[in-house]
């Protein structure tokens, strides 16, 4: 018998057909999707001008998340009128063709990513596709995702299959002992800065290791869905018992009999002992700080206690010339102390890290204490749920105590689409996935890091060091 990788024994599990002789391009299953206002209405006119019907209404979710404010006093519609287009079109088309969409207003709205998970949407095992590069987060739960364009959304919608490229395998086995306050966020930008922003070109990542077995599961899916960060494909961690523990009891999570028998088959979910991969790598994270960006990709990072790199010691010129233009960009200089830098702006949310354990932690550090003058900040969890939950837990009030504004459910100022925008020169510190040029309003800077190192910089007024609270 063939051994095989996990993500192998996922795809040859989804595989209907084999469309090249080498096995590569194939025809395969998609389980679930989940579809925004913003990437998916071209599909849903194809259908139409088709005469299509979604094959599989139950298996698609609709949510509104990009373009809709978080603003505390939001309306249902956007005021913007293209915005309102897109949000008045996806719900006509969850009503068209049978799909529940989640708007602004109903209990169980948020951010696409985090609310399929919350609500027991993807299950180990499964193979999904989303019109979103961060669907790769869903590898955390042993589930084989991945970002897809407007023309598959298309073809999924209608057929519940998709053309699919078979990515090779690797797997990057993490170790070592985790400093005090390193979370995940930390561990996935130190990957993602030993990797490079294209070190995962064309695999799948399975992350293995004690380290990784050691994250709780709201920590693997921040990890995993910053491994598009090193282009990363897909990413995945074979499911455990804390899986299992975090998806028992959820909305769409098998129940009875038949959850005894999905973990009977979960547990099978593990890449075969002798299984081969391409390209294998081991990341030591002993010694590791906490940590930020300092440039406009998230591989151009270094922990709190070192200094921003000098371009001139890089022998790639591309490399050079991109460190260059990040420092110009950013407005920094070689050999500079990232910490003690000013700051304006603190934000926590996006589908990287809104969940209720990023708040517990940011709220841990705010306790009793007051954003920094000239600061302004404030938080967008990552759905209505996750929102009401911490307000059940006391942490909307430590976050307004502390000068934060508490805000409503949406991808927000993770890319400044939707009203939340930052001005040119703004410098930002951010718990999102990327900071690109633009990301958060022209000629913004922002600084990648952790919710509790975005916390214990809004009340320093530079970004600190959490551990030195």
């Amino acid at each position: 018998m063939t051994t095989k990788t996990l993500y192998d024994k996922i795809v040859d599990l989804h595989t209907i057909e084999k469309l090249s002789a080498d096995g590569i391009e194939r025809l395969v299953y998609i389980d679930r999707t989940v579809v925004n206002e913003y990437t998916s209405p071209q599909a849903f006119s194809l259908l139409r001008e088709n005469g299509l019907k979604v094959w599989r209404p139950w298996a698609t979710l609709g949510t509104v998340d990009h373009v809709n404010s978080s603003a505390p006093d939001r309306t249902e519609f956007p005021a913007e009128e293209n915005a309102c287009t897109q949000v008045k079109y996806l719900i006509k088309n969850g009503s068209d063709f049978g799909f529940e969409v989640l708007n602004n207003g109903n209990p169980k709205q948020g951010i696409e990513h985090v609310v399929m998970v919350e609500r027991g949407k993807v299950l180990p095992g499964m193979q999904i596709g989303a019109g979103d590069s961060h669907t790769a987060m869903y590898g955390a739960l042993g589930a084989v995702a991945y970002g897809i364009g407007t023309s598959d959304i298309y073809h999924y919608l209608a057929t519940s299959t998709l053309r699919y490229k078979k990515l090779k395998n690797m797997r990057v086995r993490v170790t070592g002992a985790r400093g005090k306050a390193v979370t995940a966020k930390d561990i996935i930008l130190f990957i993602v800065k030993k990797l490079g922003a294209g070190g995962c070109t064309g695999h799948c990542v399975e992350f293995c290791g004690p380290v990784i077995s050691d994250l709780s599961v709201e920590e693997r899916l921040t990890l995993c869905n910053m491994a598009v960060e090193c282009a990363a494909r897909s990413s995945i961690i074979a499911p455990d018992q804390k899986v299992f523990d975090y998806l028992e009891g959820r909305e769409f999570a098998p129940k009875g009999e038949t959850w005894s028998k999905a973990v009977e088959f979960w547990k099978t979910l593990k890449s075969d002992e002798e299984a081969l991969f391409d390209k294998e790598v081991e990341i030591d994270i002993t010694g590791l700080e906490p940590s930020v960006t300092w440039g406009t990709s998230p591989d151009q990072n270094c922990t709190i206690s070192e200094s921003i790199p000098d371009p001139v010691s890089i022998t790639d010129p591309k490399i050079r010339a991109d460190y260059e233009r990040a420092l110009a960009y950013m407005g920094l200089e070689a050999g500079q102390k990232i910490k003690g830098l000013p700051i304006a702006h603190a934000f926590i949310g996006s589908c990287t890290n809104s969940r209720i354990e990023d708040l517990r932690a940011a709220a841990e550090v705010l306790r009793g204490k007051k954003l920094a003058p000239g600061v302004k900040a404030f938080v967008v969890p990552g759905s209505t749920q996750v929102r009401a939950q911490a307000e059940k837990e006391g942490i909307d009030k430590i976050f307004k105590d502390a000068g934060w504004e508490w805000r409503n459910s949406g991808c927000s100022l993770c890319l400044a689409m939707n009203g939340d925008i930052l001005g040119a020169g703004d410098r930002c510190i951010s718990a999102t996935n990327r900071n690109f040029e633009g990301r958060q309003g022209v000629q913004t800077r922002t600084h990648l890091a952790s919710p509790a190192m975005v916390a214990i910089a809004s009340v320093k007024g530079f970004i600190a060091d959490v551990r030195e609270e």
